[in-house]
């Protein structure tokens, strides 16, 4: 987005000093008064971001208190005075000021529309969140009371559903800690109330489908199958009371299984 140059006062200009305000200035005209490429531009470049950084400061400083670090406010404004720095072209007449305020400020903006929600939502749905703000504050003022969702509806031309989406989605800005106390005695979280997958549920199916499963055996797997996760006896031991070998128990166990995961999947299924 292409920042458009405004008017400025020179007391909008930080700092106030007028010596220092005109030095930096001065840089910028320095510096751009050089083709792409000259040896010295890139030293003028960095002098001017430098002498021009109080403006930066100044803007960040107009966005604090509102919930982000003093300090990514700063880096923010500072990256929105660099790329003021790189596009400002003296040929159109404009003081360097005039363009450096709205490029400065639109990255602040964009920094609290893209970085601060703390669920990603749409962009249209971050704007639809911005009027409505707007539309309440200027609707109470008119109309002596709370506005209705059916008057912003009215006054920002859109449908009631509209406005109950962007108010929905304005809930996701701020979340809130599981760790909040969720009663008056604080025994218990926000975390606590929240539900958590049964696994009881999963075993009582399993169960249910595991007497028709055992059923498709025949006699003897049944039994092997009964003595070892039943009885909890090992191969050799299912082997003696059956009277085979511990290789022809492993082999029968393992077709046994195999025919009850296909019976429980197909009921599953």
């Amino acid at each position: 987005m292409t920042a458009t140059a405004v008017p400025v006062s020179r007391t909008q200009v930080k700092p106030d000093s007028t010596a220092t305000a005109d030095r930096a200035s001065e840089l910028i005209a320095a510096m751009t008064a050089l083709p792409e490429g000259h040896p010295s531009r890139p030293a003028l470049r960095d002098q001017a971001i430098e002498a021009w950084l109080p403006l930066a400061r100044h803007l960040a400083n107009r966005y604090a208190g509102r919930g982000e670090p003093f300090d990514d406010l700063q880096q923010v404004a500072v990256m929105g005075l660099i790329k003021a720095v790189d596009r400002f072209d003296a040929e159109r007449g404009f003081e360097f000021a005039g363009f450096a305020i709205p490029t400065i400020v639109g990255e602040l903006k964009r920094h609290f529309r893209d970085r601060t929600w703390s669920i990603r939502v749409p962009r249209r749905l971050q704007e639809l969140r911005l009027s409505i703000t707007a539309a309440n504050s200027t609707l109470h003022h008119t109309l002596g009371r709370s506005p209705t969702v059916a008057d912003i509806a009215t006054h920002l031309e859109i449908s009631e559903e509209e406005v109950l989406e962007g108010l929905e989605g304005a809930r996701a800005y701020n979340s809130t800690s599981l760790s909040t106390p969720a009663n008056a005695e604080g025994s218990m979280t926000l975390g606590d109330t929240l539900g958590e997958e049964d696994y009881g549920f999963a075993l009582a199916e399993m169960r249910l489908a595991l007497g028709p499963a055992m059923a498709s055996l025949d006699e003897r797997e049944q039994k092997i199958v009964s003595l070892r996760f039943y009885g909890n006896l090992t191969q050799t031991e299912i082997a003696d009371q059956v009277g085979i070998s511990q290789m022809h128990v492993s082999r029968l166990l393992t077709k046994a299984l195999a025919k009850l995961r296909r019976q429980i999947d197909g009921v599953a299924a």
